[in-house]
């Protein structure tokens, strides 16, 4: 298939699982809309990740997929073929039933994505070992502040200097306390994204601080679960 057939359906695919949903959900009502990245947000996302020209970008939970359609919608667009996805979900094949793998496979995107179903903590210090360096992330998995905390640490690695780091829900005190210390102590400057997304540029260089130039940080980080300080 050629590039634009494919991100046509990719696209339509997008589309469809926006408007009809995931052919099946966990058993809690109204799921899918309360775990899923909406459709705008989305659109950021993809817009957001073209206009880094994004080739390989990982992504911190799969659940339904509707973020990872769009991640895939941008790089195929960028890269093709050459493209590559890098999913992370412990609980895919388990509490979601391999649903967001299956509207992946159905947009066509498993020839260019890796599903890894292990904790981001196990999983993303083995891919810096074996040398990945992707252009961006996407962290929407646990939102536990230590767990979130390690996956920033590792992904500060993974992603190229100068690369972005694209968070959901940072309006929780937890995922906000983890993204204001790399603020604060590691010089991360804020990329507007215009909706509920938040985005992070890496500085150009990795530099480890310090440890007597450390600097609090939770101040910075009391947001109300409305988003509110």
């Amino acid at each position: 298939m050629d590039v634009e057939g494919w991100v046509r359906r990719i696209r339509a695919c997008r589309v469809r699982l926006a408007e009809v949903g995931p052919p099946r959900t966990r058993p809690m009502e109204g799921d899918f809309a309360a775990v899923s990245v909406g459709a705008g947000d989305c659109d950021v996302l993809r817009e957001v990740l073209v206009g880094e020209r994004a080739r390989v970008v990982v992504e911190i939970g799969l659940a339904y997929a509707s973020s990872a359609l769009a991640i895939g919608e941008a790089i195929v667009s960028t890269a093709g073929g050459e493209a590559r996805h890098v999913a992370v979900d412990p609980f895919q094949t388990s509490s979601y039933r391999r649903v967001g793998w299956e509207v992946l496979c159905e947009a066509g995107l498993a020839e260019v994505s890796t599903l890894y179903v292990e904790w981001s903590s196990l999983v993303l210090p083995r891919l810096l070992g074996e040398g990945l360096v992707a252009d961006a992330a996407f962290v929407d998995g646990s939102h536990r502040f230590h767990e979130v905390f390690v996956d920033l640490y590792f992904l500060r690695k993974l992603v190229r200097p100068g690369g972005l780091i694209v968070l959901d829900d940072v309006c929780w005190p937890s995922v906000a306390a983890a993204v204001s210390y790399f603020d604060v102590n590691l010089g991360w400057r804020e990329v507007p994204m215009g909706r509920r997304l938040v985005g992070r540029r890496l500085p150009m260089e990795l530099v480890e601080p310090d440890f007597r130039e450390f600097r609090p940080f939770l101040s910075g980080a009391r947001v109300g679960r409305d988003g509110t300080g």
